[in-house]
C-alpha cells in the first residue's frame, strides 16, 4: 500500500500569499494537522495513521442484483463517458466495482474499471496543474490519490502519481508554513522560518514560482523591517536587516534600492535635526534643546558628515548669535537668488493670552486668560505671504499644494452669496476662483502647504522660519494692547483700519454683509492687495483683518495647561488646527483680538492664508 507522506488537511489550512508582516514581531504557533482548509471535501480515512497518514477511499454503498447487471453496464459506461467518475454511487466506478463484485470474470467490466482508472488519474493530472497555488486543486489531487490507491495499488501509473501528489502537497505545506511566518512576523534575525521553508520547496522544485514568490515577499518584509528602523533612527538595525535582506535572493536590485533609501532616511533625519536644532538657537527652546539635537546628529552620522560637523559648528557659536533691536525690519538672502519676505522684529516681553472672563461675544476656548511672556524676541513678516510669494516657492520646489491636488477649494459664490466649493481653484485662484495678482494674500492653501512654504525658507536661508504659534500671532496682534478689538474697545473700527465686514461695503452685484460693523468702509469685497491699510504699532501688516491666518498649534479646547513662554501647543498627529485673526469676511465677533477658531489640517477657502516667523 502506497502511502502519502504528509497529511493535505494540515497544508490547506495555510492558503494566502505572502503579505506585508506586521509589526512588532509575534511568535506564532506552528500549524498543525488540525487546521484544516473549509474547502477540503469530506474523504474517509481509515487504516493505520500513525506516523504517515493512509488515506483510503471506500466507495458509496451500492447493492446489484444478478437481473441489473446489464443496465448497470450502461448506467457505468454512460458515467464514464460524462466524467462521473467516484463521489456518488451513481458514478463509474463505483458502479464498475460492485459489477466486479457479483461477475469477477465479466472482461467488459474490467475493460470498463481500466478505462475508469485511466480517466482518474487523467482528472488527477489535471488537478496537479494547479495544485501549487490552489487548495481546491490540491485537496481534488489527493480525492483521486484515494480512489486510485484504492483501485490499485501496486498500479506503477498509480505508484507514480501518488509520489507526486506526496511531493505536490509536500511543497504546499512548506510554502504554506513560510507563509504564514511572513504573515506573523516570524522572521528572525537569520530569516527564520521563511528563508528555510522556501529554499526547501527550491531544492525539491528549483525555480517554482509559489516559492521564488515567497523569497521576495520575505526579502521585502526584511526590508520594511529595515525601513522602520531608520524611521526610528535606528541605523544600526536598519543596516543588519539590509544584510539580512541581501542574503533572500541573488542579484536582487530591491536591496539596493532600499539602501538607497535607507541612506536617504539617514541624511534626511541629520538634515531635519540640523535644521530644528537651527530654529532652536534662535527660538524658545533655546540652546539645549539644539544641543541635544546635535547629540542625535552625532549619534547617527557616518564619520566625517560635512552636515554633523557644520551643525557642530553653529552650536559652538550660537552664543554670540547676530544681534537685533527692537522693530528693526530686515530679509534674508535665498540661496537660489532674491531675498525673503521683509521681516520685523517684535519686542520680547509678556501679555494677558485669550479673552477676559466678561469680554462679550467670548467663547469658552479663548479661556481662562492667562499670562505668556516672550524671554526672547522674535521676526514676523510684516504682511501675509503674497500669491507672487509662494509662486516662487512652487516653482522652486514643484510642490503640490493641497487643493491643486485635490482639484477643488471653497470660494465666495456671487450668485448665492454663500460660500461654496468650485473646481480648479487652488493657490493661484482670488476669493471668487478668478486669477489672483501676484500682490495678492495667498489663501487656498492648508496648514500643511503653509508649513511646506516655511521648510522651503528655511532651507533656503539656514534660518529657522516656521508658522507663528497662537500666543505669538495674538502678542503681535494685540501690539502692547489689552483691548477687545485689535485697535481698542470700540465697536466699529476707525477709517481704514483694515479690511473687514463694514455695513458701507457691498458686494460687485451689490449684496451687503448681513452681519456687519455699521456704518464702516473699506472699499474691498474680497482680500485687499497686502499692505494696503496702515501697520499696527510694532509695523505689521493686516493683522486682524484682511485674511484670517493659520497658526501652529493644534486646536484645544480652552487654555487650561497652555504653554506660559508662547512656544506652540503642538500634539504630534494632531489633523484640528487653528486660525486666527479676523478677515474680510468675518463676523464683527471674529474680529476680537482674542478670536480663535477650530480647522482641519486639510481645509482650505478664501478666507485663510498665512504669515511666517523666524527666531532671532
Amino acid at each position: 500500500m502506497h502511502a502519502l507522506r504528509y497529511p493535505l488537511a494540515f497544508a490547506l489550512a495555510l492558503l494566502c500569499a505572502c503579505s506585508r508582516a506586521p509589526e512588532p514581531v509575534v511568535e506564532p504557533k506552528l500549524p498543525g494537522a488540525e487546521a484544516v482548509d473549509p474547502r477540503v471535501p469530506s474523504i474517509t480515512v481509515s487504516g493505520d495513521e500513525s506516523g504517515a497518514a493512509a488515506w483510503n477511499w471506500q466507495p458509496p454503498a451500492l447493492q446489484l442484483a444478478a437481473e441489473d447487471v446489464g443496465q448497470a453496464k450502461r448506467d457505468a459506461a454512460r458515467a464514464l463517458t460524462e466524467g462521473r467518475l467516484y463521489a456518488a454511487a451513481v458514478d463509474a466506478i463505483p458502479i464498475y466495482l460492485a459489477l466486479d463484485a457479483i461477475a469477477p470474470d465479466d472482461a467488459a467490466v474490467k475493460r470498463g474499471l481500466e478505462r475508469a482508472r485511466t480517466a482518474l488519474l487523467r482528472q488527477g493530472d489535471i488537478a496537479l496543474r494547479d495544485a501549487e497555488d490552489s487548495a481546491d486543486a490540491l485537496s481534488r489531487a489527493g480525492e483521486v490519490a484515494a480512489v486510485a490507491r484504492t483501485l490499485a495499488p501496486q498500479d506503477p501509473k498509480v505508484i507514480a502519481y501518488l509520489d507526486r501528489v506526496d511531493g505536490a502537497d509536500q511543497r504546499w505545506r512548506l510554502n504554506a508554513v513560510g507563509e504564514l511566518a511572513l504573515r506573523s512576523g516570524q522572521i528572525g534575525a537569520e530569516g527564520g522560518i521563511p528563508l528555510s521553508a522556501f529554499r526547501e520547496v527550491l531544492e525539491l522544485q528549483p525555480a517554482q514560482a509559489r516559492a521564488l514568490q515567497g523569497l521576495a515577499a520575505t526579502e521585502s518584509a526584511m526590508i520594511r523591517r529595515a525601513e522602520a528602523a531608520a524611521e526610528v533612527s535606528d541605523f544600526s538595525a536598519a543596516a543588519r536587516w539590509l544584510a539580512l535582506a541581501g542574503t533572500a535572493r541573488q542579484d536582487a536590485p530591491a536591496v539596493e534600492d532600499a539602501a538607497a533609501r535607507v541612506a536617504t532616511i539617514r541624511s534626511a533625519t541629520i538634515a531635519r535635526l540640523r535644521q530644528r536644532g537651527t530654529a532652536d538657537l534662535v527660538s524658545l527652546r533655546g540652546l539645549r534643546a539644539s544641543r541635544e539635537d546635535l547629540g542625535e546628529v552625532l549619534r547617527i552620522a557616518e564619520p566625517g558628515d560635512p552636515v554633523a560637523a557644520a551643525f557642530r559648528e553653529q552650536v559652538d557659536l550660537a552664543t554670540h548669535y547676530g544681534k537685533f533691536r527692537p522693530g528693526q525690519a530686515f530679509t534674508d538672502a535665498l540661496a537660489n537668488g532674491g531675498r525673503g519676505p521683509e521681516l520685523m522684529v517684535v519686542p520680547h516681553g509678556g501679555f494677558r493670552m485669550g479673552a477676559a472672563d466678561d469680554e462679550p461675544g467670548a467663547s469658552d476656548a479663548e479661556k481662562p486668560s492667562h499670562y505668556v511672556r516672550f524671554d526672547r524676541g522674535f521676526a514676523m513678516s510684516r504682511q501675509a505671504v503674497t500669491v507672487g510669494d509662494y509662486r516662487r516657492f512652487v516653482q522652486a520646489t514643484n510642490y503640490r499644494p493641497r487643493a491643486t491636488r485635490r482639484g477643488h477649494s471653497i470660494v465666495y459664490d456671487e450668485r448665492s452669496g454663500n460660500f461654496a466649493r468650485r473646481s480648479g481653484v487652488d493657490w493661484q485662484s482670488d476669493y471668487a476662483g478668478a486669477p489672483a495678482a501676484d500682490n495678492m494674500p495667498v489663501i487656498h492653501v492648508s496648514v500643511r502647504d503653509a508649513e511646506a512654504y516655511a521648510e522651503w525658507l528655511a532651507t533656503q536661508t539656514g534660518q529657522g522660519y516656521r508658522l507663528p504659534s497662537e500666543a505669538e500671532q495674538e502678542y503681535a496682534l494685540r501690539a502692547g494692547t489689552r483691548a477687545r478689538y485689535p485697535w481698542g474697545n470700540e465697536g466699529t473700527p476707525p477709517p481704514q483700519f483694515g479690511n473687514l465686514t463694514g455695513g458701507a461695503d457691498a458686494s460687485p452685484s451689490g449684496r451687503p454683509w448681513n452681519n456687519a460693523f455699521v456704518g464702516y468702509g473699506d472699499g474691498h469685497w474680497g482680500p485687499a492687495p497686502v499692505a494696503s491699510y496702515p501697520p499696527n504699532p510694532w509695523g505689521l501688516y493686516d493683522l486682524g483683518s484682511n485674511i484670517s491666518e493659520w497658526v501652529s498649534d493644534c486646536w484645544h479646547a480652552s487654555y487650561r495647561r497652555a504653554p506660559g513662554d508662547g512656544a506652540s501647543w503642538f500634539n504630534p498627529g494632531c489633523r484640528s488646527r487653528v486660525v486666527r485673526g479676523g478677515s474680510w469676511a468675518s463676523s464683527p465677533e471674529q474680529a476680537r483680538a482674542a478670536w480663535r477658531a477650530a480647522s482641519d489640517s486639510d481645509m482650505t477657502n478664501a478666507r485663510v492664508g498665512f504669515r511666517v516667523v523666524r527666531g532671532i
